[in-house]
């Protein structure tokens, strides 16, 4: 059974170490940025009821770590779209011609 009319076309599916790459790099990325959140948490508390000024710088830097931490991931799971095939980049745009005016209606009058 080697022919048939929906036999052609497929093809079998093989190890890809880039989406592994990608994949493991959303979990980890995630991973800190939950750690992160924790941290800040903590430290926003500890910073409140102690008035420690180190607190407050800790919690500083854990909130602009925890968003660096999910920008990430949110950047690699585009990437990880594109490999996949579920999106494309965008259309890039035509370029102007040299001959047209400059301008739009207004200096056209």
């Amino acid at each position: 059974m080697t022919g048939g009319k929906r036999a052609g076309g497929k093809t079998k599916a093989r190890f890809r170490p880039d989406l592994l790459a990608l994949a493991v790099g959303i979990t980890f990325a995630l991973v800190a940025w939950g750690y992160l959140v924790l941290a800040a948490i903590d430290f926003g508390a500890t910073a409140r009821h102690d008035g420690k000024g180190s607190a407050w710088l800790f919690l500083a830097v854990a909130s602009v770590g925890a968003m660096l931490c999910l920008f990430l991931a949110f950047m690699l799971a585009v990437r990880l779209s594109r490999a996949v095939g579920l999106t494309s980049s965008p259309e890039p745009k035509p370029k102007r011609d040299p001959n047209a005016p400059k301008g739009g209606k207004r200096a056209a009058r």
